[in-house]
């Protein structure tokens, strides 16, 4: 086809810190939730679950949609995990989890790892990688762990931390691209974009003053 085509991206996650990455970036993502069960995927190879468990999401948003005419559509799948300790540290199932984990973690470093998986509805095309980043984390008191459990910020994210919330006060530095451990590396994306033959600028949004519509500023060649 020679016309250009608007794009859509889909993210599948209910993830509301992906979706700001996407934002501050210029992209209005649709939001479709997967509903993958994460215990499906059995591996001692963080970057191989976090990956699997991408795909796994973004494939389960395939079967349910409905791609419109005259627009290209996206999804893009992710899912993160700390590996520390030569363990693979997901989402905490308790409180008790939470605390022991970071009176683990406390003065100590992990990588958090990242699998994106980014498929082209229109062409049947998919282009996926994991981006890593480490993780150097304060060594907070007793006191401050306590408080932060009963935040419940640590119980909804993998390793038990965030870098763009409460948590970030616990987390000396960091090596690599802070997206990773928000969940979505922007710079991967655009790489797995390129892979697919688009553009970053494809994806990007105009809001007007007071958010009252969005205009696309982006279109893809076909």
């Amino acid at each position: 086809m020679s016309e250009t085509l608007p794009l859509r991206l889909v993210l599948a996650s209910a993830s509301p810190a992906r979706r700001k990455i996407l934002q501050a970036a210029g992209i209005e993502p649709d939001v479709l939730v997967s509903g993958v069960d994460e215990s499906l995927v059995v591996t001692d190879r963080a970057e191989e679950l976090c990956l699997e468990l991408a795909r796994l999401k973004a494939q389960a948003v395939l079967t349910r949609l409905s791609p419109g005419a005259g627009q290209r559509t996206l999804v893009i799948g992710c899912d993160s995990v700390l590996a520390f300790d030569g363990e693979i540290l997901g989402k905490p199932t308790d409180p008790a989890d939470a605390t022991g984990r970071w009176l683990r973690m406390r003065g100590r470093s992990g990588v958090l790892h990242s699998g994106h998986c980014l498929v082209d509805v229109s062409a049947g095309r998919r282009a996926e990688a994991v981006a890593s980043t480490t993780v150097h984390f304060a060594d907070i008191s007793d006191d401050e762990i306590a408080a932060y459990v009963a935040s419940g910020e640590p119980l909804a994210v993998a390793g038990a931390f965030t870098i763009d919330g409460l948590g970030g006060a616990f987390v000396e530095r960091i090596e690599g691209d802070p997206g990773t451990v928000v969940g979505l590396s922007m710079p991967l994306l655009r790489r797995l974009l390129a892979e697919l033959d688009l553009r970053i600028t494809d994806l990007w949004t105009k809001v007007a003053p007071g958010g009252q519509s969005v205009e696309s500023v982006g279109n893809v060649r076909s």
